[in-house]
């Protein structure tokens, strides 16, 4: 890695790098926490419990997240994320006092409600501060190995705290995880936002991400490749055990191993991206990691023994994190600084949407006809997944594009730009008043905003 492309040279990023490191372990060892609770609460059932808190953070993933990013830019988006993280906080140090199973459920809701908002606009934060591509490529490729680092770490950290102490211990440890994230983000310098041009009232904001998402070609081939991101994880996440245990006959602690086994292919991968992505398209290496997530599953339908299972879910983890890695920068490259919030909850909601569906059929479907045939399956799915992406996100894709804009007049917030080139009898840089667009056609960096309804043809 050369210094000029480390984005850990960079203060601010440095900041919230570690507030993200030290709120997803906080996070990791509540998760822990949470499962034990659930023991004690209903014993044997504790399964179907934690299942229904997922549904429910899943919902509040999808239906929230939208809405933060919606009018994030309403707000100064440090107190904002401050705000977010001492909800969690508050919320996560409840969790001990919790003696009924409702309890449970509207903690859970609440607290992912608070992190639908603050993922999202979080994400969006970091191309503010780290403008160069190829560190802010390494920026992202930083934190996908968080993730994939947390999944290991948190459940030794927690095996190693509940040798002392009770569980209620980890909520606690989560809840002052918020506070250190909380303070970590006070003491950051982050860039001043700039006005939104913002048309439309409060639904139009809200919706602003979706639709705008929905009608960018390669953000549409995105989605479709996160279905079979959805449909890989699920399986991996769902089916490892039951594939372990029941058909393989092997031990709890050979499930972990599967699973680092995964862990360790996407943390390769995301560590080789930065100067994989030098030389070779995003949407190349994104389709690549389709095609590998797919082969791998299929290759489940052949019954292979422990060792070569861990080869595959090795694979498979390899191009999970092809296709996530890169994501953020497609997002980037889709959305106009001020519209990134909105944009990035758009991709965090849709995302999760296509989870919240992936999971129960990976788990039904290994129910009903059984493992071997369901990876058989949804390997067939993410291949049809990869072919539509493919032909939705377009080989030749520029940035820059030629379009022509209509003869319009209206009113709206704005500063004067290539789109508001007019004059009249005041001082503020920002304007609010009926002005007109002439007919013009003309190119540069192009994505769907309030002057841009519609991709070119």
């Amino acid at each position: 890695m050369t210094e000029l492309h480390n984005p850990l040279r960079n203060s601010e990023f440095r900041k919230l790098f570690t507030a993200q490191v030290i709120a997803l372990v906080g996070t990791g060892l509540a998760t822990v926490a949470l499962t034990l609770l659930a023991y004690d609460m209903v014993g044997g059932n504790a399964g179907v419990l934690l299942g229904q808190a997922l549904a429910i953070k899943m919902v509040a993933y999808v239906v929230f997240a939208p809405i933060v990013g919606g009018i994030a830019h309403r707000f100064n988006r440090k107190p904002l994320l401050i705000t977010l993280d001492l909800m969690r906080a508050i919320i996560v140090l409840a969790m001990p006092f919790a003696t009924e199973v409702w309890h449970i459920f509207v903690l859970i809701f609440l607290l992912n409600v608070f992190s639908a908002g603050f993922k999202p606009v979080f994400q969006a934060t970091i191309p503010d501060i780290i403008n160069e591509e190829q560190a802010y490529t390494r920026a992202l490729s930083f934190s996908r190995l968080a993730y994939d680092l947390e999944n290991l770490i948190s459940p030794a950290l927690a095996g190693l705290a509940l040798l002392f102490f009770t569980y209620d211990f980890l909520f606690i440890s989560n809840s002052i995880a918020f506070l250190v994230s909380a303070s970590l983000i006070l003491v950051t310098v982050l860039p001043g936002g700039e006005s939104v041009d913002r048309l439309g009232g409060l639904w139009q904001e809200i919706s602003f991400g979706v639709r705008s998402y929905l009608k960018t070609p390669r953000l549409r081939g995105l989605l479709v490749l996160y279905l079979g991101v959805a449909c890989t994880s699920a399986m991996v996440i769902v089916n490892t055990v039951v594939y372990i245990r029941e058909i393989l006959q092997r031990s709890d602690s050979d499930v972990a191993m599967a699973l680092a086994a995964s862990g360790a292919g996407s943390m390769i991968a995301a560590l080789s991206l930065p100067r994989v992505l030098n030389h070779i398209s995003d949407r190349t290496v994104m389709l690549s990691g389709a095609i590998i997530m797919s082969l791998g599953l299929m290759t489940i339908w052949l019954s292979p023994d422990f060792v070569t299972l861990l080869a595959i879910w090795f694979m498979i983890g390899l191009g999970l994190s092809l296709v996530q890695t890169p994501s953020g920068r497609i997002v980037n490259q889709s959305s106009a600084p001020t519209d990134r919030p909105s944009y990035f909850s758009a991709q965090f909601a849709l995302s999760h949407a296509c989870w919240m569906l992936a999971y129960p059929v990976a788990g039904q479907l290994g129910h009903l006809i059984g493992i071997e045939t369901t990876a058989l399956m949804l390997g067939i799915l993410v291949t049809l997944f990869s072919i539509v992406a493919a032909l939705v996100w377009p080989r030749n894709d520029p940035e820059v594009i030629e379009h022509s804009h209509a003869d319009v007049s209206h009113r709206h917030q704005h500063t004067h730009d290539i789109h508001h080139d007019h004059f009249h009898n005041s001082d503020d840089a920002t304007e609010d008043h009926n002005h007109h667009h002439t007919p013009l056609t003309h190119s540069h960096l192009f994505v769907i905003d309030d002057h841009h309804p519609r991709w070119p043809e």
